[in-house]
């Protein structure tokens, strides 16, 4: 299974690492501020004991359903950048849904995964309907010969309304591993955002065994609750410095300046690790 392949456990911890914005953004910065600021990032969360690292371009807003050139030029840019400085498994997510972009980045630079926010569901956005095409991204995959790159998809994804709002999560994740999916993410409704109890309960009675990661809002006093479902999760807003602020401020909850904290990094892993451990014994 791919899941163990590239993390060595079947309880992983994805540190989520947040570019700040990218070229043609209006706060774009330059290309040395983003990539001092991601390296810096990166070192944190090596230290700080986390099995993986997701690199995404979340303060390119508003997002794009499909980037553009120059959002693909940097990313492969700076993956290749941020590769050449870790020895942790590396994988990408280009928001909003560029599965295309995600998987040419993740083939040319060595990436171990890609997330995909929408592969089977049909949603609603901020930037438009997107249409769940999980046919389309294993043939994509399949054409640049890319099939060692797992999918990580996520279900009825956070910051999306559902068409079909009649459609129950346990049939998106039947669907979705049908299709392909090498692990299914679930999420809450927004960035910072934990996914429901019963969210994860039904998607874990559905899957079986089948890999299941936190997508949004883990943090340390919620992270036994999440476990009892989940075997891993992606994190990030919870691990950086600064104050909060409300979906309505801002969308990814802290500005793209806040650095991600070592020492919160470190007691969120070390949670993580005594938690996964006595669920093992037990």
């Amino acid at each position: 299974m791919k899941f163990e392949k590239i993390f060595t456990t079947n309880r992983p911890i994805i540190g989520a690492l947040h570019f700040c914005p990218l070229i043609g953004c209006p706060d774009f910065l330059g290309i040395d501020f983003i990539l001092k600021k991601a390296l810096a990032d990166l070192e944190v969360f090596e230290q700080g004991g986390v099995d993986s690292v997701i690199i995404e371009n979340n303060y390119d807003l508003p997002h794009k359903i499909k980037v553009g050139h120059e959002t693909v030029a940097m990313m492969t840019y700076l993956s290749l950048e941020l590769a050449k400085r870790t020895s942790l498994p590396l994988g990408i997510d280009v928001l909003w849904n560029d599965y295309e972009a995600a998987l040419s980045i993740a083939k040319v630079t060595g990436l171990k995964f890609v997330r995909i926010p929408v592969f089977v569901d049909d949603v609603q956005t901020d930037f438009g309907n997107i249409f769940g095409e999980a046919n389309k991204v294993i043939a994509y995959r399949r054409k640049i010969q890319a099939e060692d790159i797992a999918l990580f998809t996520d279900i009825q994804v956070k910051h999306a309304k559902m068409l079909d709002t009649k459609k129950p999560i346990k049939e998106s994740a039947i669907q979705a591993i049908s299709a392909g999916s090498d692990g299914l993410i679930v999420t809450g409704k927004w960035t910072g955002d934990a996914p429901s109890t019963e969210d994860l309960v039904e998607t874990r009675k559905t899957a079986g065994k089948f890999p299941i990661i936190v997508g949004s809002g883990a943090n340390q006093q919620n992270l036994s609750l999440l476990l009892q479902s989940a075997d891993g999760v992606i994190v990030s807003t919870s691990l950086k410095a600064g104050k909060y602020l409300t979906p309505e401020e801002n969308r990814n909850l802290k500005g793209f300046q806040e650095v991600v904290d070592v020492i919160k990094v470190k007691e969120f892993v070390g949670q993580f690790r005594m938690l996964t451990k006595i669920k093992k014994e037990n």
